[in-house]
């Protein structure tokens, strides 16, 4: 949800004492650069390379080595930044007063910002754990151009929940339980399961993202939870050795989030037809070796940050956990966000009443669900004001979106336009871009990427999942980081499908996040709600 690497470091906790060899934390401020140079109008098609060039380990790459959407310089940057400012044409403008409560319930406050009932809200955090897990660029400059393949990803490019285990029992002791190295440590946060964490409330994690807000922190406790269960039901299979129960373990845990990448995430946010294109014909534009694998920037900074248009400005963390009744709260309060239980759902914090009641976020069948906001160009009012302790550089723009696009400046992304020319899909109209004309930079024409994956999925399928640019580069990246993993299950044993049991008893039907949540022991009938 916030800015990739923006979410590290808590209370002056140095990062390396948690993450090893990451190395130093996010970059320090923006630098919006001295040129004079404005942007081109429309860019001349060029098609895409048949392989992409060996990107060094550890290192950012391109999916498309064309020119960039424009040159830094100060008309440019100012043009971002009032792009992507508070009140600004990407802002939902939520009536924030009306209280957390009535922007989930009172339709009237979701006319400028609609909900998207083919996604769930889990839908975004699901998505917020995977970018976590194979992304985490700690060195670049927000407006400073650099060359992605200079810049480090401190993730592993693979799916493989490195973000969750660490460098294993070995690298990373402070992770697992002192007498079983096998499993986790969890805690407790009053009622139901927490993080472990030190006496300032910092998350003993592998990546400190994940504490970012309760949301991610429950997602990354019902991890932990179902690796341990996962140790216990290869235990009671006749492994005895402890080495081994945490391999076999990790590795049916990693297959199975896997498993639901492909299979219930990439099919909600960029449609089934992509998925099984992609699967049955190959991939056309992420083409790394085997063992090559790694994250485009055009995915990193632009395509993939969909999910900021898909957050709600506020949820309901559980039914009955503030004393009897429902946690509503906004997902950020900056005002109040230090506070030891603060009315926001940032993390950092332990109460009673700070654990996620699965049900609002993933549908298992009770009514209770709730909805994602659409993919389009509106983002919800408190992305647009981030408390600063959620940015672990403490430099400005605190605003989400100007974070992001200042990204594009710092990787010189090649415009949405020339990118859909090059796979040969449909253009949008520089008329349904003309809130970008008065800028008078060609902007229209020659559009930074997130904005035009925003729009195109706006415009191509009413803000449901995205359109055909952005949806092409998220399933080819994804899937195509399983496909040259040789510790993947498309490639180890391509026919797998999940053996954990359905949340019914039965093993019919695709497994799903229900399933897994409730393998787990964090489901609703496992809180007796």
């Amino acid at each position: 949800m916030t800015e990739n690497g923006d979410g590290a470091a808590r209370r002056g906790l140095s990062r390396r004492k948690f993450l090893g060899s990451i190395g130093a934390g996010a970059a320090g401020a923006v630098t919006l650069g001295n040129g004079a140079g404005v942007l081109a109008g429309a860019l001349p098609a060029a098609a895409a390379p048949p392989s992409l060039p060996a990107v060094p380990a550890g290192r950012f790459g391109r999916m498309f080595h064309q020119r960039p959407f424009g040159e830094p310089g100060p008309r440019l940057s100012e043009a971002l930044m009032d792009i992507g400012r508070a009140g600004g044409i990407l802002d939902a403008s939520d009536d924030l007063g009306a209280g957390p409560v009535a922007l989930i319930i009172d339709p009237a406050l979701s006319v400028n910002n609609p909900n998207n009932d083919t996604q769930t809200a889990g839908t975004t955090f699901f998505g917020q754990f995977v970018d976590h897990d194979i992304t985490f660029d700690t060195g670049s400059r927000m407006g400073k151009p650099t060359a992605p393949e200079s810049a480090t990803n401190s993730r592993t490019p693979a799916l493989d929940l490195d973000s969750v285990y660490g460098a294993g029992p070995a690298g990373s002791p402070q992770l697992y339980q002192p007498g079983d190295r096998a499993k986790f440590r969890v805690e407790s946060g009053g009622q139901f399961e927490d993080l472990p964490r030190l006496g300032d409330m910092t998350a003993v994690v592998a990546d400190p993202r994940n504490d970012e807000n309760l949301i991610i922190s429950g997602l990354q406790c019902a991890f932990l939870l179902a690796h341990n269960g996962a140790v216990d039901r290869v235990r009671s299979q006749g492994v005895t050795d402890t080495n081994d129960a945490f391999a076999r373990a990790r590795r049916l845990i990693t297959w199975h989030y896997q498993w639901l990448v492909v299979h219930e995430f990439l099919p909600q946010v960029v449609g089934p037809a992509i998925v099984d294109d992609i699967l049955a014909r190959g991939r056309r534009y992420y083409t790394p070796a085997m063992g090559g694998g790694f994250i485009p920037v055009e995915f990193q900074a632009a395509a993939y940050r969909m999910g900021h248009s898909m957050v709600r400005p506020s949820y309901r963390a559980n039914l009955a956990g503030d004393n009897g009744q429902p946690f509503f709260a906004m997902v950020f309060d900056d005002a109040r966000s230090d506070e030891a239980d603060p009315p926001d759902l940032t993390g950092g914090h332990r109460a009673p009443r700070r654990f996620i009641g699965w049900q609002t976020f993933f549908d298992f069948g009770d009514g209770e669900v709730r909805p994602n906001k659409m993919i389009d160009t509106k983002l919800s009012s408190p992305l647009f004001a981030l408390p600063m302790r959620s940015i672990a550089s403490r430099d400005h723009p605190v605003v989400l979106p100007q974070r992001t696009l200042l990204r594009h400046v710092t990787w010189m992304l090649p415009c949405g336009q020339v990118i859909a020319r090059a796979m040969g899909a449909p253009v949008v109209a520089a008329g349904d871009l003309a809130e970008l004309a008065g800028y008078g930079l060609g902007l229209e024409t020659s559009t930074p990427l997130f904005y035009y994956v925003l729009k195109e999925a706006e415009l191509q399928t009413g803000g449901r999942r995205l359109g055909a640019v952005g949806g092409r580069i998220v399933a080819e990246v994804l899937i195509g980081l399983l496909q040259t993993d040789p510790g993947s299950y498309l490639v180890q044993e391509p026919t797998w499908r999940p053996t954990l049991p359905r949340r019914d008893g039965t093993s019919t039907g695709p497994f799903a996040m229900t399933d897994f949540l409730a393998f787990a022991g964090v489901d609703p009938a496992s809180r007796g709600q």
